[in-house]
Formats: structure tokens, sequence, C-alpha cells
């Protein structure tokens, strides 16, 4: 085998011990688990041989990527700690599920089913995933709380309809157990029909049921959406804190002033050649430049702001026309502070507003 082949291999293998997923076990994720739902149609029986061979390519593939893992933790003495892992109970299924279904005899097609467990091996790569995990601890209480609302009316409810309906409809409304069905299909509002009550009394408490259904309903979904919101703002504040504090300009405040400042200021992403102030524009905010580069363009000439940097003051502090066009060079990170944030952090840090007075002074003069 030559050099460069091998030492392709040994990158390749580098990277799949250190990452969660790689470009190849997406690609391996997709085509796996499309062949699986494609070996399931009978339709394409012609084509099952190269379905069957890309499958066992799949395998190959994530057997390799198993063991290629346990070699990485062994060496690193995490050995036990990735076998009792999420990731690595993931890893071991996706690489043993189907051999070991093959080998206890299971009929092939339906042993290639369990290659759908292959997608759970995504779930690290999606961003989302860990907020809500942690929206999930952090609001367990409150949606504990709900759901044991939701057992409650669902037992109440099939226990009072099968004692209103049970002789009108002994085959639907026969036992509790067979009420229940119809409790949990009127409680999640799904109203499939198949099962419905005659008599007024049931029918009324049908009706509480449906109501109590949007209520339960409202209840997970506010805590959701009120626990992501906080979320939200936890990591905004977080990323907008780190920006802040790289800003030389505001280096010599405090935690308790940063901390003052991080909640005023709003982070934007832009990429290059973008236009960010247009002179002769109402100007209602400037900016502080956390990473990147911006380009103004004076009279004359054009100035290039670095890292650290600020621009946009000057309509803020005197007349609120733009003086200049502001536009990116490269992919920028900025800082926007408001009209209306801008003269509360003044009133709050003097020694800011003395900063900033003398530097759009100094800007003035330079512009003249």
């Amino acid at each position: 085998m030559s050099k460069p082949l091998i030492s392709a291999l040994a990158q390749f293998a580098a990277v799949t011990a250190g990452r969660n997923m790689t470009k190849a076990a997406y690609v391996a994720v997709t085509v796996g688990v499309l062949c699986m739902v494609l070996l399931s149609d009978k339709r394409a029986h012609e084509a099952h041989g190269w379905i069957s061979a890309l499958l066992w390519t799949c395998l190959a593939y994530f057997v390799f990527e198993w063991l290629v893992r346990l070699r990485h933790m062994t060496q690193h003495g995490r050995l036990s700690l990735y076998m009792s892992s999420s990731a690595g109970l993931v890893d071991a299924i996706g690489a043993l599920a189907v051999p070991v279904a093959l080998v206890l005899g299971v009929e092939p097609r339906t042993a290639w089913l369990l290659g759908v467990l292959w997608v759970l091996k995504v779930v690290p790569g999606i961003p989302g995933l860990r907020q809500l995990r942690r929206v999930l601890v952090l609001e367990s209480g409150p949606l504990v709380s709900v759901l044991v609302i939701f057992l409650m009316v669902v037992f109440l409810a099939s226990v009072a309809e099968y004692f209103l309906e049970r002789d009108v409809q002994p085959q639907t409304f026969g036992s509790v157990p067979a009420a229940l069905w119809w409790a949990v299909v009127t409680l999640t509002t799904t109203g499939y029909g198949d099962v419905v009550p005659v008599t007024p009394l049931g029918r009324l408490v049908a009706a509480a049921v449906m109501i109590s259904g949007l209520g339960v309903f409202g209840l997970w979904t506010g805590i959701l959406a009120t626990g992501f919101a906080a979320e939200t703002r936890r990591d905004n504040f977080l990323k907008t804190w780190e920006s802040v504090s790289k800003v030389p300009f505001f280096a010599t405040l405090g935690p308790a002033a940063i901390a003052d400042v991080t909640h005023m200021l709003r982070t934007i992403e832009l990429p290059a050649r973008t236009t960010i102030i247009r002179k002769g524009t109402q100007g209602d905010c400037m900016y502080f430049i956390a990473a990147g580069e911006v380009e103004v363009e004076l009279p004359g000439k054009k100035v290039q702001l670095g890292d650290g940097a600020f621009f946009g003051e000057m309509a803020l502090l005197g007349n609120n026309k733009r003086g200049a066009n502001v536009s990116t060079t490269k992919v920028s990170r900025l800082l926007v502070l408001d009209l209306v944030d801008f003269r509360v952090l003044m009133a709050r840090h003097p020694d800011l507003a003395e900063t900033i007075d003398a530097e759009a002074k100094r800007r003035a003069l330079e512009n003249k």
C-alpha cells in the first residue's frame, strides 16, 4: 500500500475519532436509511442486489467508525466513559444491531429495518437539541405537573364515559380500557370520530374533555415557549458578553458595568461589502466592531476601522443626520447601541461619555 494512501487513511481515521459526525457519516446515514426504505418495497425487487450492497457498505463504515473511536478512547483512557455515554451507545447500536439480528436468524428484510437507528447518529449535530434538553431539564417540574393533569383528565373522562355510555354502546364503551382510547383521542383534540358518545351527559363530558385538551396543550406550549425564550436570552447574553469583553473601548469597565452594557447591546453578523450606514439618513444607533473591518467614505479619502473601533456616534451627539457612508470590507460582527440606550449608558457611565465625546470631536476636526 502506497504511503499517500496510508497517510490519507490515517488522517481520515483521526478525523472520524475526533468528531461526532463527519461528512462521510452524514452520507452513510442518508444512503443507508434510503436503501433501508427501498428494500422494504417489494416493487424494487430487481434492484435488491445493489441496494443490499449499499447497505452492507454503510454498515461497514459504521463498524469502522465505532472501532476507530473505541481505539481512540482506549488510548486516552476514556473507554468506559465513551461506552456508557449516549454517543457511545448510539455508535454501538449502529454497528451491532443489524449484524446481531442477522446472526439470530431474523429475516434479512426485517433485520435491515434496524438501520433506521442510524438516524440517531445525527442527533448530536443538531444545534437546537442541546438547548431543548436544557429547557426540558429546567422546566421538568411544570411539564410533569401538566402531564399529571393530562393523565387525571384522561382517566376521569374514561370512567365517566364508561358509566354513561356502556349500556347504549357496549361495543365501544364496554370497558374502561376501551373508553381510554376515546379519552386520549378527544383530549389530544385529534377527533378521529370512530368512537362518539351519544347520550346527552356523555356529550357534555366530551365537551369538557375537549376544552381541557386545549388548556393542557396550551400550558405545555406556554411552558416550553417561555423556557426557550429564557434560554435564547441567556445564550444571546453570553455571546454579547464575550463580544463586549473583547472590545478595548470597554476594557476598563468592571463586570457589573459590562453586564449593564451587554443588556443594552445587540449583536449583528454582516457579510463583506454590506452597507451599514448611508450618508444623509437619520441616525438612531451607533456601532462597535467586535470582529471584522468597516470602511468609512469621507470627502476625498476612505478610512478603515478594525476590531475595537466604534462609529456612528456623531449622529447621536449632535446632528441626527449621518455624515458618511459606512460598509463592511469583510465578514464582521458588530455591537449595536440604540439611541435610547446610548443616552442611558452615557448617563450611567460618564467616563464612557467623555471618551466618546472626545473621539467624536477628534473625528470632526479630521473631517473638516
